[in-house]
């Protein structure tokens, strides 16, 4: 089933096309997307389509950052029901909580997941979509109205320590430092923020109780997504342990307060495994970073969890009978 985002994703779109001499209705027509959505805030768009825009749009434009202007020219309001959610929020660690569960509102490919790590507080935005396609513009906007929404909660002064990309760094960082006006890092282990983990639980300024308990009531009647599953619970959980190197199915049981047998018998119950789960990660998470990343092999298996470039070689090999530098450059010829 194709992943879909709220048209109000690309508000302000036809704008920043046009600064750039573009024509926007031919860039959109060109991937399949119907100008007419644009003016539907609430409608769906398929992912992939919009990925397409931002990397067609790029690369027509000559820039190496056209989805992070257009999150610069995001609007709180434009997450429509999760700034809600988020504005109904007591804390930080409220907020993230909500922004977890409820992001599906705005974008059913983004997964956010957020862990404590020595002092510091790690974001992670997640993109999942329908197969391997180039996602640098389409991520940049992503973690780019992230950053926004968290400033728009904890107010203008609030700084990060460090937003970071797992791609490359661009060869003009003038807009990337107008945006985020932080440390930045470029070649990472995630896409995402890190900032003081003593900013989880400070309050948050304008929240009001009543107004919140409105909202959350309004929200519920919208939401209409059944709970996540084990085996969707245990995806997370392998997304945001995987580069670690401490993805175990007994980790993940931890993680989730269930013994090893219980998880066993739920994702059974499932119709899966735990290394069914762990494989279709890899595998998606492997040929998306061998596309969208010219970082070496080596670092590549180490994100994949991997102890050895051997072992992902030899994985990878199993899978799609040729090596990952082979695949790597089958796919850029193409």
């Amino acid at each position: 089933m194709r992943k879909l985002h709220r048209c109000a994703g690309l508000t302000n779109y036809v704008e920043l096309a046009q600064s750039l001499q573009l024509s926007p209705m031919e860039q959109l027509r060109r991937v399949g997307i119907n100008p007419s959505w644009l003016n539907e805030p609430d409608g769906l768009i398929p992912v992939s389509l919009i990925c397409q825009l931002l990397e067609n749009s790029a690369k027509s434009a000559g820039v190496e950052n056209f989805g992070l202007r257009l999150a610069e020219k995001h609007e709180f309001s434009n997450l429509g029901p999760v700034a809600l959610v988020l504005k109904a929020q007591p804390t930080l660690r409220k907020a993230l909580e909500a922004l977890h569960r409820y992001c599906h509102l705005q974008a059913e490919a983004v997964t956010l997941l957020y862990e404590e790590r020595d002092g510091e507080l790690v974001i992670r935005q997640e993109m999942l979509t329908d197969q391997a396609e180039p996602m640098r513009q389409a991520t940049e906007l992503s973690v780019g109205v992230l950053y926004r929404a968290l400033q728009k909660l904890l107010g203008k002064g609030w700084r990060p320590n460090t937003v970071c990309f797992r791609h490359s760094s661009p060869k003009d960082l003038r807009v990337h430092r107008r945006v985020f006006d932080t440390r930045m890092e470029f070649n990472s282990d995630i896409d995402g923020i890190v900032c003081s983990v003593d900013e989880l639980d400070e309050p948050l300024p304008g929240y009001e109780p009543e107004i919140a308990r409105y909202i959350q009531r309004l929200i519920d009647t919208i939401d209409l997504t059944p709970p996540a599953s084990t085996a969707e619970k245990v995806r997370q959980l392998v997304l945001l342990l995987m580069p670690s190197g401490r993805c175990s199915i007994k980790v993940v049981a931890q993680h989730l307060g269930l013994d090893l047998r219980t998880l066993q018998r739920h994702l059974a119950k499932d119709g899966g495994s735990f290394s069914e789960i762990l494989d279709s990660i890899r595998i998606e998470q492997g040929t998306k970073y061998l596309i969208q990343h010219d970082r070496p092999i080596r670092e590549l298996s180490y994100l994949l969890g991997f102890s050895e470039p051997s072992a992902f070689s030899r994985w990878f090999s199993s899978r799609f009978s040729c090596s990952p530098s082979v695949w790597r450059q089958h796919q850029a010829s193409h």
